[in-house]
Formats: structure tokens, C-alpha cells, sequence
């Protein structure tokens, strides 16, 4: 059974294009989040691309796969994480690939 997580797209005050997600994402949803990012960029690597998950709990290493292929395919990645979310994002090294904030603005280096 799959994770419950929705993915919306949009562009952000901006312009640039944007990710929300909401919920969990591992192994059994991740697909959509890929395509959900993938179909953001569409090919633009000149975008500066934001994913906020702020409001996703958990995410694995399939995820953290996913934000790593697709911040060295956009021209800058900001990422708005969730709190629980900074260790494993700094620990995998998306903190090097990507700037990521939590949602009150604070840089997670």
C-alpha cells in the first residue's frame, strides 16, 4: 500500500517554478514525486526550482536520490524543509547541492 503524499506544482511570487508536497515519501510513492519533479523542470536547467517540504515527516533514501539527481539538473535547488527532515538532508549532502531552509527561513548548513 502506498504512503499517502500529494504533489502540487506551481511558480512561486517569483516565477520560478515550484514543488509543494505533502505527506510522506519513500519507496512506494516516490515515482510520483520523480515525475512531479521532473515535469517541473521539463528540461529547463536554467530554472531555479524550489521543493517545499515543509510539511513532509519522512522522507527516504530514495527521496533524497531524487532531490540529488534533480539539484544537479536545475541551475540553483532551494529546498524548504521540514524540522525532522535537516539531519538527513545534511547528512546526505543535499545541504551541498541545494540551499535548504526550514520554513521560518532558517538556513540549514
Amino acid at each position: 500500500m502506498a504512503t499517502e503524499l500529494t504533489v502540487r506544482a506551481d511558480r512561486g511570487d517569483d516565477g520560478d517554478p515550484r514543488l509543494i508536497a505533502v505527506g510522506e515519501i519513500d519507496l512506494s510513492n516516490v515515482e510520483d514525486f520523480t515525475a512531479a519533479l521532473t515535469a517541473l523542470l521539463d528540461g529547463d536547467t536554467a530554472a531555479a526550482v524550489t521543493v517545499d517540504l515543509a510539511a513532509v515527516e519522512y522522507l527516504d533514501s530514495a527521496a533524497v536520490n531524487v532531490l540529488a539527481i534533480h539539484a544537479d539538473q536545475a541551475a540553483r535547488m532551494r529546498v524548504i524543509a521540514h524540522p525532522y527532515l535537516i539531519p538527513v538532508l545534511r547528512i546526505s549532502g543535499i545541504c551541498e547541492l541545494a540551499d535548504v531552509h526550514t520554513a521560518d527561513g532558517s538556513r540549514a548548513t
